[in-house]
């Protein structure tokens, strides 16, 4: 019978074939701990792990992930999500428009799109763009504030340098506050270093599951499959490989991919993994034709704590549906058993945390430091941080 992800399987056996990835796979359920109030990780054993929420990634150590900080106002990372720019944004005009000063008129702050805002930033009024400048110096003050609690924890302790990712990113907007933020955190003394990320989010958190499995499990290979599953949005693509032009995959692009915002159809659980499946497929055929050469793999980034066998712990309330977190589902089981195989071989896949995964295609960038983080700035703030293997 199949399992999924983790069956016996011709395609993910490392070139001495001593190890089995279901036994690695057991090793890592067995070795691995995690406090699951801090999100830090701890693993007795440094071995390499090929599995659901793994620690010990071929080229990095994950050494935290999924932090959630509380204060008495909840969790600290909800101070800088998407939401909270817009209610930094709202409360401002609302003061404005008490003395009929709110430079953007009546038009509800949830009616103004990422685009707008730009154009206000740039555009020759300069009480709008003040308005704007506004909020981005309160949020991103949050940022920087949240940076600094998660820098404190130990899994965070040391990090160099920080990628911010996510939906806000993708915007002059967003931008500014992650450059302000950094310029807070700087001038309190901080030598960490914040940037964008640099692929699109969007792209970032297909690519990333490229890194999820050693860079051998693709030899004679083009491309995998990958999906990133969101609050609003399901995304799944084919990522090429390009392993000619690099071996270190810093080079991999996203060949084709296929985006359905779910939230705008309020499906089932049943009806999104339905509709997910038919995306996998649909990309399959379309690489089949083009004559692209897909691993048979499946790399998968969802919000939430990962458990060893392919569960969503916690942290998956916003999915499309409801109810991923119930042990009596397991989404590789089922897209495993859905799409059995790719090419010659059975199918493999592997989830892990969205965060994760969107950091994971920032390891080429991070070559020149020890430690690092992500976050990223969406409907919550995901987050995660790395140590880089020596040589790798």
């Amino acid at each position: 019978m199949r399992h999924g992800a983790l069956t016996g399987s011709t395609f993910p056996i490392p070139p001495n074939g001593k190890r089995h990835v279901t036994d690695m796979a057991k090793s890592e359920a067995k070795t691995r701990a995690r406090d699951t109030e801090t999100g830090e990780t701890k693993s007795r054993s440094a071995e390499l792990t090929i599995g659901h929420g793994a620690l010990e990634l071929s080229s990095v150590t994950i050494d935290s992930y999924n932090l959630e900080l509380r204060d008495k106002d909840g969790f600290i990372g909800d101070r800088a999500s998407k939401r909270a720019f817009a209610d930094k944004l709202d409360d401002l005009r609302s003061r404005l428009q008490k003395v009929d000063a709110d430079p953007m008129g009546d038009v509800a702050t949830e009616d103004i799109s990422k685009k707008q805002l730009d154009q206000h930033v740039t555009g020759e009024d300069a009480a709008a763009a003040a308005l704007v400048h506004g909020a981005i110096e309160e949020f991103a003050a949050e940022l920087a504030e949240v940076i600094r609690r998660f820098m404190r924890t130990k899994g965070w302790g040391g990090v160099e340098r920080i990628a911010a990712g996510g939906g806000f990113k993708e915007s002059r907007v967003g931008e500014l506050a992650i450059a302000r933020a950094g310029v807070i955190l700087n001038a309190g003394g901080s030598k960490v270093d914040v940037r964008p990320i640099h692929h699109h989010p969007d792209e970032a958190g297909l690519i990333g599951a490229i890194h999820l499995v050693p860079a051998w499990m693709f030899a004679g290979h083009d491309a995998i499959l990958a999906v990133d599953i969101g609050g609003s949005n399901i995304r799944a693509g084919v990522v090429r490989l390009n392993l000619k032009k690099a071996s270190d995959l810093s080079e991999a692009e996203i060949w084709k991919s296929e985006l359905w915002r779910h939230a705008d159809d309020s499906p089932s659980r049943t009806d999104a993994v339905g509709r997910l499946i038919r995306m996998l497929k649909d990309l399959i055929a379309k690489a089949e034709k083009a004559e692209l050469k897909l691993a048979p793999f499946v790399g998968i980034g969802c919000p939430g704590l990962i458990e060893a066998d392919g569960r969503i712990d916690r942290g998956g309330q916003n999915l499309p549906g409801g109810n991923w977190e119930s042990e009596s589902f397991n989404l590789a089981n089922a897209l495993a058993k859905a799409i059995p195989d790719i090419g010659d071989h059975e199918t493999f896949v592997v989830i892990h945390n969205d965060a994760v995964v969107q950091g994971l295609a920032e390891i080429p960038f991070m070559q020149d430091v020890g430690k690092w983080g992500v976050v990223t700035i969406g409907t919550g703030l995901g987050n995660a941080s790395f140590s880089n293997k020596p040589g790798k």
